[in-house]
């Protein structure tokens, strides 16, 4: 066994027993992975925060709308990279719920805009609020500048998948 002096540091870890460059991009894998599994993880409960039948891929559609605002279905499908049916089925599902409506376009009387209803916006604030404190709690300790730090390294390995034809924003 290796003794380090940072817990964060070993094998396969930048600045530990083993620097190339394979070993490092497999532990950068193997973190990517484990931080997607556990963000899927939170994100099946904060669905489950808004209504207890929702899946994740519907809270999504409810937080890039949030975002963006009111916005055409094909323009919501193709922000995240789903085809247009599945959203759909989402979307009518989220409007029997009370959570979206649609209205007429005023620019294009054939197409509908989607926005969030007031009930919609108030779960929504209910459960991001609830998901920043989290984000407070887990890295309120963390020094400001490893926080922007990590930050800007997320916004690289993004800029990097949006630039490789990744959909831009992914659901939350």
């Amino acid at each position: 066994m290796v003794a380090m002096s940072n817990p964060a540091e070993g094998p396969g870890i930048p600045g530990g027993a083993d620097d190339s460059a394979e070993t490092a991009l497999t532990a950068v894998e193997h973190q990517l992975s484990l931080l997607w599994r556990r963000a899927r993880s939170i994100s099946h409960h904060l669905s489950r925060q808004v209504h207890p039948d929702m899946e994740p891929a519907a809270y999504g559609l409810l937080s890039v709308i949030r975002k963006q605002g009111p916005m055409r279905l094909t323009e919501l499908a193709s922000s995240i990279g789903v085809g247009k049916p599945s959203v759909s089925r989402q979307i009518a599902f989220l409007e029997r719920l009370g959570l979206v409506s649609k209205e007429a376009d005023p620019l294009d009387g054939r197409a509908q805009i989607i926005r969030l209803t007031p009930t919609g916006e108030d779960r929504m604030h209910e459960v991001q609020d609830a998901r920043r404190e989290v984000f407070r709690e887990r890295l309120g300790e963390w020094p400001l500048e490893e926080l922007q730090t990590l930050s800007r390294y997320i916004a690289k390995l993004n800029a990097t998948y949006e630039r490789d034809g990744f959909p831009r924003d992914e659901p939350e």
